[in-house]
Parts: C-alpha cells; structure tokens; sequence
C-alpha cells in the first residue's frame, strides 16, 4: 500500500516539519506541496493524489480558502478525500466541513500521531477527528448557527469580509457588483439579524464563527463569482 498525499499550507515551516515526520513511513508518499489554493489546484491538475492535507487559512490564492476552497475542492475532485489541519477549533465551522464531505479535522496543537493515524483512517474509508473535536456534529450546531441561516449566501459574503475589515469598495470591486448593491446586501443582513450598529455586527459575527481566523474567507457554492482562471 502506497498513499499518494499533497500537503498544503501557508507556512513553509509546518510543511517542512510535517514532511520530515511523515518520511519515515514507507506507506505515505508525498507528491507535492502547496502554499495556497492556487498553487494546489496547479498541482492536483497535473498530480495523482488518494489524500490532500489543507490548511483551512491559506490567504492569497487565486481560489480562496476556508470554505470557498474546500466546497469547491469536493465539486472539482469528488473522489479527493480531505483531511484539514488547522487550528481553528470553531464548532460551527467544524461542522460546515464535515457537511462538505471533509473525511477529517485536526488540531496543529495535536502530536504528529493523529496526523498519521488519520491519513492511514481517511484512505481506509474511515473518519478521524481530533479528540477535543470529535464531540461536535453538523446536528450539534444547528442552533447555534440558525442565525446565519437567515442571510443569503451573498448576504453571508458581503458580512463576512466586511467585519474582515474588507471596504464596501472593495468587495464591490471583488464581486464586480456596484457599490449600492453590496450596501444593500450588508443593510438587507443586518435587517434579518435585527442588528442596527456596525459594532453589533462585529459582535455578532465573532460570536457565530463568521470572524474566526478565516478572516476574509469566503462562504459561497458560486466558483464563477470570484475571478480565476478555468480547468
């Protein structure tokens, strides 16, 4: 048994640490690295792979990351079983991932023997989650975030990068929408969620996981409403 891996992350050094321990293990082989989605998209274009092992926060890159990156990954590569490796911790968000299809979630602050347990888990067919995340379900944060269910996915966008610290000019530019459209969607949301003041909206944001450390990570199933290149 051979599994073929990608390693994508941010941080030259976590992939260097993470490929000197995995060397060790003649049924692992890694293919190629990545240091954002654009990048990794590159390579899986021109690479076999049986597991692709992400960051979630990979800023930069020509696909996003987050969410934006993993939805589009499992529509772009349905048979690519993902393992994140992050440290976000966010119940919320954990849950979204493994709504998505993600076979696997682990904590960077975890020893390198669940990365490895993991990898061996995730080609098998089965799941591995770290062990302060294996108690959240996508059942378990239904409530929780209810709220944001209220919004658009747009509406959803526009907050998010906004409380990002994203200009309504810019994400008009970034959506290629006007600059009324977008202050319509930011004044539409903030309507559904009963919040009046910008403050509120920040509060609000953070406390739902919308502001985690995805920072101006985009939530959205429309590949085609952020400019990138086709294949």
């Amino acid at each position: 048994m051979k599994i073929s891996l990608i390693l994508a992350d941010d941080h030259p050094a976590l992939i260097t640490g993470v490929r000197y321990e995995l060397a060790e293990f003649r049924t692992i082989s890694i293919v190629g690295t990545a240091r954002n989605s654009t990048e990794l998209f590159e390579l899986l274009a021109q690479s076999q792979c049986d597991i692709l092992v992400t960051d979630y926060v990979m800023p930069g890159g020509e696909f996003g990351d987050g969410m934006t990156m993993l939805s589009f990954l499992r529509r772009r590569y349905p048979a690519l079983k993902i393992i994140v490796f992050t440290t976000i911790e966010n119940r919320a968000i954990v849950a979204e991932m493994i709504k998505i299809g993600v076979r696997a979630v682990l904590s960077k602050v975890d020893v390198i023997g669940h990365l490895i347990s993991a990898i061996h888990a995730v080609y098998a067919g089965a799941t591995y989650f770290s062990p302060q995340l294996r108690h959240v379900s996508a059942a378990d944060c239904a409530t929780q975030n209810e709220p944001v269910r209220r919004l658009t996915r747009r509406e959803t966008e526009v907050v998010r990068l906004y409380v990002s610290g994203v200009s309504i000019n810019e994400i008009a530019d970034l959506f290629k929408r006007s600059k009324q459209t977008i202050s319509s969607q930011k004044a539409s949301a903030m309507r559904k969620l009963g919040i009046d003041r910008d403050v509120e909206l920040f509060r609000f944001a953070y406390e739902t996981g919308l502001l985690a450390e995805g920072g101006g990570t985009l939530l959205m199933d429309d590949p085609g409403a952020l400019p990138m290149t086709s294949g």
